[in-house]
């Protein structure tokens, strides 16, 4: 018998920067493919969606790491 066992592919949210399977809905954040379908603050207590809110808006702020900016400057450029 013949088992194969693939390994498992995860990507980077791209509003959040956590990993979730491609193709799939994020949980913590509740977008897909840069649209918001699933409000994560609705079933929160209030202290915790004042957590998950500034979560979300320093992530926001600052994006995950995965990609490069564009605006860099000379000095920047040389340091890489």
């Amino acid at each position: 018998m013949h088992l194969f066992i693939k390994k498992l592919t995860l990507v980077a949210c791209k509003k959040c920067g956590k990993e979730v399977l491609p193709h799939t809905l994020c949980e913590n954040c509740g977008t897909y493919r840069s649209r918001t379908f699933l409000d994560v603050l609705a079933k929160l207590t209030k202290k915790e969606r004042k957590q998950k809110q500034k979560e979300l808006t320093a992530q926001e702020e600052h994006p995950p790491a995965g990609g490069q900016s564009k605006d860099l400057s000379a000095e920047e450029l040389s340091k890489r």
